[in-house]
């Protein structure tokens, strides 16, 4: 395998370099069907999404909220599963260069074979892997080996983790750490958790990397709020009920009026750092 890749840093660099956050867009692989996968992928690229979080589709998405969950189920009802969505993945980065996070859960890995779906997402372009229910020191030997590749491993961090579970997960974290902005599933919320802003500070200053924000966040006044004091947002339920609507077109606008509304927000000089 060649060297850990940096695209994801470079990106969140670039960012903070322009003085607003990185914004993270989700979506599930093959939806809203799988012939639309590889143009809402390239459209939410196009329109402004900094890191593309790809999905694997997966028969029990525990953390997932009711958009996700169906937009899942329906791509497994169409024959989308891993294999197709690392397919797809390759299709992809031969036509952009916009990071891609394969967010997934520890099964459909671990049925594929852990080497090779290493071998086979670094070969197809993925910048980085997201395991929802691969807590820090659950399985020693197989985090060290996924931090040991060339994908860069997020780390997930909820607003229950103790401070000082907080800084060790932030430490094992690589290219950003997702935090978690409230307890439950995803989904789009009217509402901000209450203690984000104190909350994800804290978390900043205990990070060697970005930290980005996700859970809840679904409108550009909401992400505009959060890339006020995180270095990334995170959005997901929102951008997939857009392609569940109204298809690419759709979703593109969406993620190009959050991208407009975080460009509006500059971090404020205490919260920028020049050791990301």
């Amino acid at each position: 395998m060649s060297e850990k890749r940096e695209t994801i840093r470079d990106t969140f660099a670039a960012a903070e370099a322009e003085a607003r956050a990185a914004l993270v867009v989700y979506t599930t692989a093959g939806f809203p069907s799988p012939d639309a996968g590889l143009d809402a992928l390239l459209a939410l690229s196009d329109a402004g999404a900094d890191v593309l979080e790809l999905g694997v589709p997966f028969s029990d998405p525990l953390a997932d909220g009711p958009a996700i969950q169906a937009s899942s189920f329906r791509a497994i009802e169409r024959g989308v599963d891993l294999a197709w969505t690392l397919d797809l993945l390759r299709e992809f980065t031969t036509l952009r260069s916009t990071p891609v996070v394969l967010f997934t859960y520890l099964n459909p890995m671990l049925d594929y074979g852990v080497e090779r779906f290493l071998d086979v997402a670094v070969g197809a372009g993925a910048a980085g892997l997201l395991l929802t229910d691969l807590p820090l020191g659950a399985d020693p030997r197989l985090e060290e080996r996924i931090e040991r590749s060339p994908l860069d491993f997020v780390r997930l961090i909820a607003p229950t983790t103790t401070p000082d579970r907080a800084k060790r997960i932030a430490a094992r974290s690589q290219g950003f750490v997702y935090y978690i902005s409230r307890t439950g599933v995803t989904g789009a919320r009217r509402d901000l958790a209450h203690g984000l802003a104190p909350e994800v500070r804290a978390l900043r200053q205990a990070s060697a990397v970005p930290v980005a924000v996700g859970f809840g966040i679904s409108t550009p006044d909401q992400a505009s709020e959060v890339a006020g004091v995180a270095d990334g947002v995170i959005v997901g339920s929102a951008v997939v009920n857009a392609l569940a609507e109204g298809g690419a077109l759709r979703a593109g606008r969406l993620v190009r009026d959050l991208r407009t509304a975080i460009g509006k927000v500059s971090l404020s000089a205490n919260q920028q750092t020049s050791t990301r």
